[in-house]
């Protein structure tokens, strides 16, 4: 179960730091303004700064996971799913959009089960 935990925690990792990817440099791209549904390039570059912050942050969720995997840390990798989950169920309801929780909080909570 520990190798399918940690299997599971590197590809949510993988993901955050590919959301940090379309964040911090590919928001205002058609890759990246098609991957958030956003309304146009003009709003996408206005709206870079806050996308970058956005990216910034998973990256530091992502950096997070791989500590823990690399110090062994379970508490470290819980806290980090923990936030995850949050980031996901918040974003879902404030865009309402439910695909984000799919995509962001649906994967770290089955992880987060297999870690106990």
């Amino acid at each position: 179960m520990k190798i399918i935990s940690t299997i599971l925690v590197i590809i949510v990792a993988i993901e955050h730091f590919y959301f940090l990817i379309l964040e911090m440099f590919l928001w205002a791209t058609p890759k990246g303004i098609k991957a958030f549904g956003l309304k146009s390039k003009a709003f996408a570059e206005e709206t870079s700064v806050l996308a970058a912050n956005q990216g910034l942050y998973n990256g530091f969720l992502a950096a997070g996971l791989i500590y823990s995997l690399v110090v062994e840390n379970n508490n470290f990798k819980q806290y980090f799913l923990i936030c995850i989950i949050i980031a996901g169920v918040y974003g879902a309801y404030s865009t309402k959009k439910t695909k984000l929780f799919y995509i962001q909080s649906l994967p770290a909570i089955i992880t987060l089960i297999l870690t106990f």
